[in-house]
């Protein structure tokens, strides 16, 4: 945890230094809000901690079918009555020894189980590349949709300051035929009450502007800058229908689409991890090799000098006299062996194969085997409801799409008409032959649709960014 802590740490400073060099223009793009956002979001730094966890595991996987090498060294002092090493007999002294060893090992056959193994476990990488693939587009898929949300209230702001100075000089125009005597006095305080409205709607939108930077700070996990702005986007380049159907999108995405990969990917795994619990019903068969020498303080070796002749206990009688029997003795002097002669002579080696064979274990590993089949069941459920839910995200957000398009082709028509009729109201309320109330009713229809409009467009290029996700592309 500590060491996921640093490096999150490391890589969110790293995230808002990136931001900061960036930003130096004090103008950010939509590449680099998502650059940002990719650099500093917890769910993305997780699942990349996650993908190289599970790759190390692959790897280590694949390293586990080689043999292993081990050395071991000992060093003992006894005293009293022990095991002499030297001599494996029992010595009543004080007595040091020392042993080393060198050890090998190798699974030979284990019911291809570790074969199974690597292969799990590269299933696992894959499901969490794409896991992690995943996170990074819906994290694109919400900045993108937090900076469009900052473009629209830009406009709508634009569009309430307009709306804020036309009533402005219709105040002034008639504060000063007002002075005059010239329009009723109504007409006057109609276009004041409007007047505060719209100041009202500025107030509003400038609000929304800000919050929606703070928004997307937020999915960029940097701090607010009042004096942050975006780069403006050429939304109309949105305006064609989409071309795409929806089985299309629907096929483009059961091949490219992360979320669809990730749970495959994890339903091969199963799969695999089912093998592997079989593979513990058949014998282990394993490949030993080993190596030792050893040392004692109590080693010794006799060195031959000469041969004598020694009066033994028995004798032979002689005349009636006895007389002694001699024999000959063989007389040697004890010499300590050296250190390394010990450690070269005392060499020793061996080769075994071991063969495990699995009779009764509680039916342990016949209860794993049906664990990894349920296991198995659960990802296979979770992939087929996944595509479901993802056939009919597809319709639904065609079906959004579509209707955004149609609303946004309306409302430019709409704002047409109201536009003319505004300006015919206007001419009539400016030449004194209309009043206020029809002046003021066709401008906030007009306000109203224009506002409509500004959302529409949005929303639209919105619709065919959430396609685009779904068909695998790149959003931006």
């Amino acid at each position: 945890m500590k060491r996921f802590f640093l490096t999150a740490g490391i890589l969110c400073v790293f995230g808002i230094s990136i931001f900061s060099q960036n930003n130096t223009s004090g103008r950010l793009t939509l590449q680099q809000c998502i650059e940002t956002g990719i650099a500093n979001n917890l769910d993305v730094l997780q699942s990349d901690l996650q993908a190289q966890a599970d790759e190390i595991r692959w790897k280590q996987a694949k390293l586990n079918r080689l043999p292993d090498l081990n050395a071991t060294a000992g060093y003992a002092a006894n005293a009293g009555r022990s095991i002499d090493p030297f001599t494996n007999t029992y010595i009543n002294q004080n007595n040091r020894s020392s042993d080393f060893g060198l050890g090998s090992g190798v699974t030979v056959f284990n019911g291809f189980s570790m074969q199974n193994l690597v292969k799990q476990n590269k299933l696992n990488y894959e499901a969490s590349k794409m896991t992690l693939q995943q996170r990074k587009d819906n994290l694109t898929l919400s900045i993108i949709l937090a900076y469009l949300q900052v473009l629209n209230n830009e406009d709508r702001l634009v569009q309430a300051r307009n709306q804020l100075e036309l009533t402005k000089q219709q105040v002034d125009r008639l504060g000063t035929l007002n002075k005059e005597g010239a329009i009723r006095p109504s007409d006057l305080s109609d276009v004041k009450g409007q007047y505060g409205g719209d100041q009202v709607s500025v107030i509003d939108a400038q609000t929304a502007v800000e919050t929606a930077k703070i928004n997307l700070c937020e999915f960029m996990n940097v701090p607010y800058d009042r004096n942050m702005t975006v780069e403006r986007l050429d939304v109309t380049s949105f305006s064609d229908k989409y071309a795409d159907t929806p089985d299309k999108i629907y096929e483009a995405a059961m091949q490219q689409f992360a979320q669809i990969k990730a749970v495959n990917y994890s339903t091969q795994s199963a799969e695999k991890a089912v093998k592997v619990a079989r593979g513990g019903l058949f014998p282990l068969l394993g490949l030993n090799a080993g190596f030792g020498t050893n040392y004692s303080n109590t080693g010794t070796t006799q060195n031959f000098i000469n041969t004598t002749d020694v009066k033994s206990s028995d004798y032979v009688i002689v005349n009636g006299s006895q007389s002694p029997v001699f024999k000959k003795q063989d007389n040697f002097s004890e010499e300590k062996i050296s250190y390394f002669d010990q450690l070269n002579n005392n060499r020793n080696s061996g080769v075994s194969l071991n063969l495990r064979i699995p009779i009764f274990n509680s039916f342990q590993q016949r209860n794993r085997i049906k664990l990894a089949k349920i296991d198995l069941k659960n990802n296979e459920l979770v992939e087929k409801t996944t595509v479901t839910q993802l056939q009919r995200s597809i319709e639904q957000a065609y079906i959004n799409m579509t209707a955004a398009y149609d609303k946004h082709k309306i409302l430019l028509e709409q704002v047409d008409a109201l536009t003319e009729s505004f300006h015919a109201a206007e001419i009539r309320f400016n030449s004194g032959v209309g009043n206020s109330i029809d002046y003021l009713l066709t401008k906030n229809s007009l306000d109203r649709a224009t506002i409509n409009l500004i959302n529409a467009k949005y929303d639209y290029v919105l619709r065919t960014k959430i396609l685009d996700f779904y068909k695998g592309m790149k959003l931006w």
